[in-house]
């Protein structure tokens, strides 16, 4: 079974959503409930797979000791550099062990199974805000159903632990519960047309035109996959939202109309939110603050091309390590980088920024600008070039 695609998906959540709505009515917790159904669903879409199933656990298990054992640490010896370090590294070793044995062809390793680089983000997330001192205890129970609730367990959103904690601790006043419900099927009803109505189509006609390699059809898989991307992937985390309000999470929001966006730091404020938002909190911010600290560099924005451009290609390899992804994220390195130094000190910018023409122009320029990095993203742009070569 594949979450949020197959048929018997979406009758298994229609049955398992009564007994959630009957809690949610009656103004009980939800928390219990929505962590067996977790378990079901796991066990549903990789129980053909015993391997994966047992790979899962252990990884649970690695992160949990990983989590706990640093949570320990901090609390008894303080801010420790080095500790941290060392436990930060063990919190993405295995992601960072999947991608490396994947450019060995080697697919059914230890950690080769669905939704690891999510729950990575947000092991990682609570090693961080320990050290912070953010995070002061967690519970067993709340860290286990954070990394694997079912909603978002294979392609996000990307929650963080302390407000996923509120939600799964809170009983939801019986009123709110309803909103939270109503809101949460209209998510997955739009989700399934966006999905499985708009994308199928998309898909389609990009599949149809647009893989020969004459001019037009070049063209019209430029233009047609960012969207069909968008529709795609928007449209699972729709479902994805919808189910979390179902079972009383609201699991934050993905997409803010991205294709309006006036400049690409606009942009990356709108497309996979979760996921900008959490490179912004846990690696750009720390990367510029250290630059700051370090005083070897005066000029605002020279850190902040560096910090972009680390952030981005660090970016790019999460997706993974083909030469696509890299040049991906090193390419919004870049244009995050210039979009940065135009508007700061461009003079013209700032004459303009707010007229008509400029931000029409901005628009469509950032657009294309857009829809050239999904065509390097695609991988479509290397072959291309490889077979010109």
């Amino acid at each position: 079974m594949q979450l949020f695609t197959d048929n018997s998906f979406f009758i298994w959540l229609a049955g398992l959503s009564i007994p959630a709505i009957y809690l949610g009515c009656r103004e009980k917790s939800l928390k219990w409930y929505g962590m067996f159904v977790t378990f079901v669903f796991v066990w549903l879409s990789m129980g053909s797979n015993l391997n994966a199933l047992f790979n899962l656990g252990l990884y649970t298990v690695i992160e949990y000791a990983v989590v706990r054992i640093y949570l320990e640490l901090r609390t008894k010896k303080g801010r420790v550099t080095w500790q941290y370090r060392i436990f930060l590294l063990a919190s993405l070793a295995p992601l960072t062990i999947y991608k490396i044995l994947g450019l060995t062809g080697n697919k059914y390793h230890i950690f080769a199974f669905l939704g690891l680089s999510y729950m990575t983000f947000k092991s990682t997330q609570m090693v961080i805000e320990i050290y912070d001192g953010v995070i002061k205890d967690f519970k067993t129970s709340n860290f286990i159903y954070l990394l694997l609730f079912f909603p978002a367990i294979t392609s996000g959103p990307i929650d963080r632990s302390r407000r996923f904690d509120e939600d799964i601790d809170k009983i939801i006043p019986r009123d709110e519960y309803l909103e939270l419900l109503g809101e949460g099927i209209y998510k997955i009803l739009k989700g399934m047309v966006y999905k499985m109505v708009i994308a199928a189509c998309f898909y389609t006609v990009m599949n149809y035109f647009g893989t020969g390699g004459t001019w037009y059809s070049i063209a019209i898989y430029f233009y047609i996959y960012g969207v069909y991307l968008f529709f795609d992937f928007a449209g699972y985390s729709n479902m994805a939202i919808g189910a979390s309000y179902i079972f009383g999470v609201r699991t934050p929001e993905n997409f803010n109309a991205p294709f309006v966006s006036k400049d690409i730091k606009e942009f990356w404020n709108r497309w996979h939110m979760t996921l900008s938002f959490w490179f912004r909190d846990f690696l750009f911010s720390r990367i510029t603050m250290a630059l700051v600290r370090t005083r070897k560099i005066k000029n605002k924005l020279v850190i902040a091309t560096i910090a972009f451009m680390i952030n981005m290609f660090v970016m790019g390899v999460w997706h993974g390590l083909e030469l696509n992804y890299i040049v991906y994220g090193l390419y919004h390195g870049v244009l995050l980088s210039a979009c940065e130094i135009f508007q700061k000190k461009s003079k013209f910018y700032k004459a303009h920024k707010k007229d008509k023409w400029f931000i029409g122009v901005s628009w469509f320029i950032t657009l294309h600008l857009v829809m050239f990095g999904f065509f390097i993203f695609s991988g479509r742009l290397g072959i291309l070039l490889s077979n010109q070569g």
